[in-house]
Parts: structure tokens; sequence; C-alpha cells
């Protein structure tokens, strides 16, 4: 399976200006097809659009036919899947979403799946919760590669959400991401950079699974997007990775049977499986658990 991540640095609300240079990055790939494309959180508008997200956002069938269009106008000659990040009107309420779509050629396009963002982040120099609806579903979907699950930035730094996407059968993760830098402690790296690659590590290794992890680049009023899009393998191994402030592709092959592999060596997914009826029952019912007084003596 090939992979291409394109690293977007958008011009802030310029989406017209953004599409042309997806189409400029579209091109740099037909020598050598991928199966799938990657793109960032609000991949072609910028992330801290505020309330011009009211002005950008669109319905998730628009912004696939506007992929569709840019694949053609590229001048492809294959089909190929892709994954992107942008911002929703769903009749009037908006959300922080990403799409799963098979582009052709021609220009059609066919939306498979579209998840949208579970945790709106509002501390720091994030609003999100002000200006969009949150997702309230997390799920599985099944593409020409296997079961995949979508998880936009946040979303992946709660643990238990790419672990029911492992329970549900996901065996790779995509996560579109548009993460400021953060922190100074780290020689040589911020710590929001070192902190993601360990989260995706831990996540890969433990679920055995292959994260692809898309992030945005550029400066946003000031604010500093981090990029450092990776791809991580079933083993927590990093594959291949982007470097944090330019736009870029990052390309790489991979083995989905690698996932069975890792998971015969470590199966840890496999003991989740029978434990976890044993601790959702717990959270129904926390006396359950409880060992009887007369047994405490």
């Amino acid at each position: 399976m090939k992979i291409a991540i394109i690293q977007t640095k958008p011009r802030k609300g310029d989406r017209d200006a953004n599409v042309r240079d997806l189409i400029d990055a579209f091109k740099q790939l037909h020598e050598d097809p991928p199966d799938l494309v990657a793109l960032p959180e609000a991949a072609l508008t910028g992330y801290f659009l505020e309330g011009g997200v009211y002005e950008l956002a669109e319905t998730a069938a628009a912004f696939a036919r506007r992929l569709g269009a840019a694949w053609r106008a590229s001048g492809a000659r294959k089909p190929v899947e892709i994954v992107s990040g942008f911002f929703e009107n769903d009749e009037g309420t908006y959300y922080n979403s990403a799409v799963y779509a098979k582009l052709d050629p021609s220009g059609a396009a066919q939306i498979v799946h579209v998840h949208r963002k579970l945790f709106l982040p509002t501390y720091g120099v994030f609003d999100e919760e002000r200006f969009h609806s949150r997702g309230r579903r997390l799920e599985t979907f099944g593409t020409a590669f296997g079961r995949a699950a979508i998880m936009i930035c946040e979303d992946a730094w709660h643990g238990i959400v790419p672990t029911i996407a492992a329970v549900k059968g996901a065996r790779v993760f995509l996560i579109p991401s548009a993460s400021p830098g953060r922190g100074i402690g780290t020689p040589g790296e911020l710590e929001s950079i070192g902190r993601w690659r360990s989260l995706l590590q831990n996540y890969a290794s433990e679920h055995g699974v292959f994260i692809i992890y898309a992030g945005l680049a550029g400066f946003e009023g000031g604010k500093g997007m981090t990029g450092s899009s990776q791809i991580i393998g079933p083993r927590g191994e990093v594959i291949v990775s982007a470097g944090a402030l330019e736009a870029c592709i990052v390309r790489a092959r991979i083995d989905l049977a690698e996932i069975d592999v890792a998971r015969a060596g470590l199966p840890l997914l496999g003991d989740l499986h029978a434990v976890l009826p044993d601790l959702l029952a717990e959270l129904e019912n926390p006396s359950a658990g409880e060992i009887p007084s007369e047994m405490r003596r």
C-alpha cells in the first residue's frame, strides 16, 4: 500500500489559492501514484478562522467534489482514496470534520465516511467550541485497505478514543491534525512535537495498527503549526516523518500484513477483548466488584 501525506501550509482563508497549491502537489504524485493521500485538519482553509468558519464551511458533498475537481485538474490518470480535514456546514450546524472519499480521474468523488471532531479544545489558544458543534460518534469504516478510523487532532489525545477504534476493528488510524507548537523544555524540539510522537508510538504498538498522521504547517496570527506528519508502524516504529515548518509531501510503502505479525507477537488487543466485558460491567455497576465485608476479615 502506497501512502502520500501532503503536509499543507495554507494561506489563512484563501481557499482558492490553497486549492491551486493542492493541484500542484497532486501533479507531483502522478509519476508513482499512491493508493491513499492524507491531508491535515482544515487543510485548505487554515485552522484559526474563528468567525470565518461560517463563510468557508461547506457540505461534505461539496468538499468531496472540490477534492475530485482538483484531482482531475492535476491530470490524474488513476483513482485514489483520500482523507482530509475541512469545516463542515450541515444545514446550519457547523463541525470540524474530516472526509474519506474515493476520487476518480473524471473528477467524480464518492464519500465513504465523514468523522466529526469529538473533542473541541477550549483552553490556551483554542476556542473551537465557540464556533463548532461536537461530533457524537466514533465509527470505523471499510476501505480498499481494510477497516480504518478517523480521529481529528485532540480526539487522539484521549486514550479511550483509539482504544474504542481498535476494539471496533480499525487496523489503520487516520489522524488529520492542526497542532500549534507548545513547550520549549526539550532541547532541539518543541515539547508538543515529542508528545505527539510518543502518543502515536504507544497507540500503534498497544493496538497493533498503522497510524497515518497528517499535520498542518505554517503560521496563523502568530501561532505556529507544527507539521511533523508521520507514519507509525504496528510495533510503534516511525516509518517516515516530515519537518515542522514547511509544506511537503511525505511518502511510504507499507505492508498491512505486518499488523497480524505485530499482534501475534504482542497480543494486547486480544487480551483487551477478553477483559473488556468485565471492565464495562464494573463501570455499569461499580458495587458488583466489591469484596463482601465478611471476606475482608
